[in-house]
């Protein structure tokens, strides 16, 4: 550890990490900003700092679950097998390819990726793997309910989706969702997320996100009655991103009253940050923000948030009050938004919440990280449903990671680094 003193009791540590460092992801675990107050620092570094491997708190099954998928994760022959095979699971009608009905292929599915990847198929389920999730240090969790549509890019949406040519089965399906949705809400705790996807709502919903509509009116009530139950609980809420043929729909329908997703891997997050913070600051609202995902865009949007700065046009009116969730697996942007954050903190300077969130069963290497060396809190994404319904969301996170062949490289080194210290240590 070595200290620099700011004066006023306030002491920057710069704690070198004892691991190689090829070993470590960029910016994270090597350094560590601390502010220490109503202590001199003579006192401080008196003390001697104990090193302590940041995935000790993940237990042994989970490392080894973890070994194994994510070995085979690296490997780009078997994740095409792997995506192969999610597809034909998740978008089948053959009763046997259904593991609601087939009761071997259910057990074989939860045995070797549900499990690991999804939180239980009911309340008590569930109920036991968020307090499995923040017995190991997490301060909090994020519940989304996996029952999804999926669009075909070909398929046209109804030219005018107001006039109400639905039948009954529509309708029951925003019921069914709502209800869904607040049963999901149930399993939470205050100052939890609640992770909305409009899309389970159905063809009312989908279509008119398709067409950039306004939101039906069947659906607001169903996502008002949402909103008020979550508040009422002291839980918060999120619009999670949708299919990118239906993402400018749902931009239009955020408001400030809930975290929107903002995708930074696209072009124009960016410009949907400044819209979103305008309309704020002209209002007088509040704005959340989950930024997902890298991208130059991501750095931008991060930075603009954390440093409170308002576009040129809108530079006489107050920042509204916001909130910032980062939700990425990718360590470079965690620790540059982490160092700006707090640095920003340090300074005295303004700033929002920070909070940082990674999926379960992936990244673990990260999580551990964040929740071993930052002061800002980390949570877990689940998502929870039957083992059939969740074929569909496990086949999307697939594809969205077939890229990430260097980061399970890494992460699979750190599993297997943190299972031989516990073999001989």
């Amino acid at each position: 550890m070595f200290p620099i003193d700011k004066g006023d009791h306030s002491v920057l540590y710069r704690c070198v990490d004892p691991r190689p460092r090829d070993s470590v992801p960029t910016g994270l675990g090597r350094y560590v900003i601390f502010h220490i107050l109503s202590a001199p620092p003579s006192c401080i570094c008196q003390k001697k700092v104990a090193t302590v491997s940041p995935m000790e708190r993940l237990p042994t099954r989970v490392l080894l679950w973890s070994l194994i998928l994510t070995s085979l994760m690296s490997s780009k022959s078997l994740m095409r097998l792997a995506l192969t095979i999610l597809k034909l699971l998740a978008t089948s009608k053959s009763p046997f390819l259904n593991a609601d009905r087939n009761r071997i292929l259910n057990k074989a599915l939860r045995l070797t990726v549900y499990d690991n990847f999804c939180a239980g198929t009911n309340h008590a389920e569930v109920s036991k793997t968020i307090a499995d999730t923040k017995r190991i240090g997490y301060h909090g969790v994020i519940l989304g309910y996996s029952k999804v549509i999926v669009l075909n890019p070909n398929d046209q949406p109804s030219s005018d989706t107001s006039s109400g040519n639905y039948s009954d089965r529509c309708y029951e399906m925003i019921y069914e969702w709502k209800e869904g949705t607040l049963k999901t809400l149930r399993m939470l705790e205050p100052g939890d997320f609640l992770a909305v996807k409009l899309t389970g709502a159905g063809p009312i919903s989908v279509d008119a996100m398709a067409a950039h509509q306004p939101m039906p009116e069947v659906v607001a009530k169903a996502v008002d009655t949402t909103c008020v139950a979550t508040a009422q609980q002291g839980s918060r809420l999120w619009l999670d991103a949708e299919q990118q043929v239906l993402q400018p729909g749902l931009d239009k329908w955020a408001t400030p009253l809930v975290y929107n997703t903002i995708q930074g891997y696209l072009k124009g997050s960016k410009s949907n940050v400044d819209n979103y913070i305008k309309l704020a600051a002209q209002k007088g609202g509040s704005l959340g923000f989950k930024l997902v995902r890298g991208h130059i865009s991501y750095d931008m949007s991060a930075d603009m948030l954390l440093c409170r700065r308002l576009l040129a046009e809108a530079e006489n009116l107050q920042f509204p009050a916001p909130a910032l969730f980062f939700a990425t697996h990718n360590a470079a942007s965690t620790a540059k938004a982490i160092t700006t954050h707090q640095k920003r903190l340090l300074e005295g300077q303004p700033t929002v919440t920070l909070e940082c969130g990674q999926i379960q069963g992936m990244a673990d290497e990260l999580s551990c990280e964040l929740l071993h060396n930052v002061s800002s809190k980390d949570f877990q994404v689940l998502t929870w449903g039957s083992v059939a319904e969740c074929m569909g969301y496990l086949h999307r996170r697939a594809i969205e990671n077939r890229g990430a062949v260097d980061r399970t490289q890494y992460m699979v080194a750190a599993i297997r680094e943190e299972l031989w210290r516990r073999l001989f240590e």
